[in-house]
């Protein structure tokens, strides 16, 4: 048995890594075949090309990349209908997977697609091509359940494998104390310590990070005593991001004395966050697992110009980052685009870190939200998989 599936980055890698190692365990002889990242091929599964090839983000960016992504999706048919897929999965990366859902349903391929496009957030068009390009849909969160039924898509939530991961009755202190101690900081008394995540896209990282950097300098000058890590997705990310880092640094020959008080972590991204007091990031994915550990943040959200101008016109909800989207009101602070600026967020930053009361008053909300989504999301998102392809477990 085939199945096939395509994550376009990094969180998609870790959901089909899960769901591989699910399945598994009902089909030990399928292969597993299309394009993922390093955790799903650790599974056995065999990729076509570098999962980085699809992450990309916006309106206009893929615009420059499409004759590389149709041959991609060209392949990804041929190779999928030659071989009598039973199901392939998309996961994540709607503007590339629910595309070639489309072909493969044409085709009597049956088709998952796991992990909701924002279909609540952009305006309910899109429902319409979901209907005809997918048999199943996948959600992380309850509230994202609702659309799906109302447009008559059969639609599982499955909760989100983070959720299930982290104990939500974790010791924050001793758990913050023990990252610290394993990522070698040398921290000590009330010293506090910041987390940076400006993304894991160059594009991303290229818009944020040199915001976020100089803010970190400007809040060093108040508060000599900080200290910030910035772990990255990967070396290329490692090495942008020093760079980066030095270009900052270079503004002004007295910043060159705060360059120990950068930490650039390869990976780490877990403990990092750990250790922290609290995280500034980009919004996506590590806001949930920031808030699955517990760390106050605040979340940046900043598009190239032209995609800025479109999303503007078509996003449909007030808040973006997804603590304030699964508590239904704004739990943590996000800035968007031009709002996004040094002083906005050292100040922010400043006065959480001045605010422990303001900060542990997060606790019991990101507490409920996690018990709320631990449902044991790969073993669920494996049943929904295979009552779908509708064959008995294998031996």
């Amino acid at each position: 048995m085939l199945i096939a599936m395509v994550a376009g980055e990094a969180s998609g890698d870790i959901l089909g890594a899960g769901l591989i190692r699910a399945l598994r365990q009902r089909y030990p002889h399928a292969r597993f075949v299309g394009v993922g990242g390093p955790k799903m091929l650790a599974c056995g599964f065999e990729t076509i090309t570098p999962m980085e090839r699809l992450s990309v983000m916006g309106f206009i960016e893929p615009l420059g990349r499409l004759p590389e992504l149709l041959r991609l999706k060209r392949d990804l048919i041929k190779r999928f209908s030659d071989e009598k897929a039973a199901v392939f999965i998309g996961i994540d990366s709607p503007g590339f997977n629910l595309r070639l859902a489309q072909s493969l349903h044409d085709l009597g391929i049956k088709t998952v697609h796991y992990v909701s496009p924002s279909v609540w957030a952009w305006g309910q068009k899109r429902i319409f091509k979901i209907a005809r390009a997918v048999d199943l849909m996948l959600t992380l969160f309850p509230f994202e359940t609702a659309i799906y039924q109302q447009h008559g898509i059969a639609v599982h939530c499955v909760g989100h494998p983070m959720a299930d991961r982290v104990d939500p009755d974790e010791d924050q202190y001793q758990a913050r104390q023990q990252a610290q101690q394993t990522l070698g900081l040398n921290v000590s008394g009330a010293q506090q310590v910041v987390c940076l995540m400006p993304g894991s896209r160059h594009d991303e990282l290229a818009r944020l990070a040199p915001v976020f950097l100089a803010a970190a300098l400007r809040c060093l000058q108040m508060r000599p005593t900080l200290q910030f890590v910035l772990p990255c997705a990967n070396q290329t990310r490692l090495e942008q991001l020093n760079g980066l880092l030095a270009d900052a640094l270079a503004q002004d020959p007295a910043n060159q004395h705060w360059r120990d008080s950068f930490k650039v972590l390869d990976g780490h991204s877990y403990e990092a966050m750990r250790a922290a007091d609290m995280v500034l990031l980009a919004s996506g994915t590590a806001t949930l697992e920031a808030m699955l550990l517990k760390r106050p943040m605040i979340v940046c959200y900043k598009l190239s110009a032209m995609t800025w101008w479109l999303a503007s016109r078509l996003v449909k909800v007030p808040d973006i980052a997804l603590p304030n989207l699964l508590a239904g009101r704004r739990l943590v602070p996000e800035y968007l685009q031009h709002a996004v600026t040094e002083q906005t967020l050292s100040t922010e930053l400043l006065a959480w870190l001045d605010d422990s009361l303001r900060r542990d008053a997060l606790y019991d909300d990101f507490t409920r939200i996690h018990r709320s989504i631990r449902l044991d999301a790969d073993q669920q998102a494996a049943h929904a998989v295979s009552t779908l392809i509708g064959q008995g477990v294998t031996h």
